[in-house]
């Protein structure tokens, strides 16, 4: 066998730099900013307005830290794996593998709970049409979208999460000045402090796949100074959207009216058009704008961590650690099409089971996993590794990475504790994985 074929193929299995700053700003905002839209509210049916508000605080404190710190991984290491790679090289093949993972749980898992808001959503407008078969359809054409390259994909997120925050804005403008403080104070801790423990998820879901922007890392020119800039103005971009979203959504009629819809006991996970209904009513044309612009926001983190995932299954295929057919790029497109089209399959079979919270959870545990093992990885490369080119350096270390692990740590085991049956689903899927793994992996 010739020495021609092994290097063509590490060329084909390359990705191509085509990304700048302004294009990582919009993936790392747009991979999160669903949140803001949806799901977040259901935090205040486990924790009021309090619980949430305390939940969320120490999740921005975890957030703020883990981001610089995994920027500082990020520039040093521009890799598709993200953390897996990280970990691969800090901590050994076996904790490498189980980062991976985490990684690809909370990657794979979160597009199902957006793909079923978006469906919630169309359906407002059409009601005739199942959500399901919206929720399906956005499954094939974003997909397909991000088999076209990346270059495109990342374009519309950009376009789509600019919309996304200009109608989050609009938002604040209009219900803030019907904000008033005694709707924070009413029922604002209905569980008393254990429902802050439950409220974690649900603020997690504010900022999840935020770390998704080290994964086009290899995808971006010069990323070592795009990485910092494109993350450091995203978390920035992000607390100022959370902080506003919340006070403005709950200070209209206080958190119950955004939970609860009007004469029912079923919790709706859409808490803006409950919020502006109170203000403008149902018929009015910023509540049909809210709904159309905020399909953008959904759309937006449904599009940005399908490639996100993606990125994420290509190189655990590229190493071996699943089948080499995941790892392999279009030779058309230059995207990882194998392992975008296998992740569709799994969030299809997710999204079937009909169950949003519980799959926010799921990919909260992956999310938890992959913030505690990444801080140990960068403490390890830290020791090990201290001549290791860092074009960024974390701030106040080891002040950053510590408090992120510590939070994440605790974060981690309040959602089993809260969850033990979801924790048993997460740790048997880890498990079942890392036996295949350990039975399957060849060097």
């Amino acid at each position: 066998m010739g020495d021609s074929k092994p290097e063509s193929a590490a060329v084909e299995n390359k990705l191509e730099p085509k990304l700048g700053p302004l294009m990582l700003w919009g993936l790392g905002v747009g991979y999160v900013i669903s949140g803001m839209y949806f799901g977040w509210n259901l935090g205040l049916a486990e924790g009021g307005t309090l619980g949430l508000a305390i939940a969320t605080f120490f999740i921005i404190i975890m957030y703020v830290t883990f981001t610089f710190s995994y920027t500082e991984l990020a520039c040093a290491i521009p890799k598709a794996g993200g953390a897996f790679d990280y970990a691969n090289r800090a901590l050994g093949k076996n904790l490498g593998f189980l980062t991976g993972m985490a990684q690809n749980i909370e990657f794979i898992f979160a597009p199902p709970a957006i793909a079923a808001a978006i469906g919630a959503y169309f359906h407002i407008f059409f009601p005739a049409v199942d959500t399901l078969l919206i929720a399906l359809a956005a499954y094939i054409i974003f997909t397909s979208l991000n088999i076209v390259g990346v270059r495109a994909a990342a374009t519309f997120e950009l376009v789509i999460t600019i919309l996304a925050v200009v109608e989050l804005l609009i938002f604040a403008g209009v219900t803030l000045p019907a904000f008033e403080f005694k709707n924070l104070q009413a029922n604002s801790l209905p569980n008393g402090f254990q429902g802050v423990f439950a409220a974690l998820p649900f603020a997690i879901w504010f900022f999840l796949a935020i770390e998704g922007v080290a994964n086009v890392a290899e995808e971006a020119r010069n990323p070592q100074r795009s990485i910092l800039i494109g993350f450091g103005s995203a978390i920035f971009t992000l607390v100022v959207l959370c902080i506003l979203t919340f006070a403005s959504s709950v200070g209209v009629a206080g958190w119950e009216a955004i939970v609860f819809p009007e004469g029912s006991t079923t919790a709706s996970d859409s808490p803006l058009p409950l919020a502006l209904g109170k203000i403008v009513g149902n018929e009015h044309i910023l509540y049909h704008l809210l709904i159309t612009v905020g399909l953008f926001g959904l759309v937006a983190s449904f599009h940005g961590i399908i490639l996100a995932a993606g990125r994420s299954t290509f190189e655990f295929g590229r190493v071996g650690y699943v089948p080499k057919a995941l790892g392999r790029v279009h030779p058309k497109t230059g995207t990882p099409a194998n392992a975008l089209v296998v992740n569709m399959g799994i969030g299809i079979l997710a999204l079937l089971t009909g169950k949003t919270g519980e799959i926010i959870t799921i990919a909260c545990f992956g999310a938890l996993t992959l913030y505690i093992l990444s801080m140990i990885t960068f403490f390890a490369l830290r020791k090990n590794e201290p001549g290791l080119e860092r074009p960024f350096r974390v701030p106040l270390y080891p002040l950053f990475p510590a408090t992120a692990l510590v939070i994440a740590t605790i974060a981690f085991v309040a959602i089993t504790w809260y969850n033990p049956m979801l924790a048993l689903v997460y740790f048997g899927l880890l498990i079942i994985a890392y036996i295949w793994f350990k039975l399957t992996y060849k060097e």
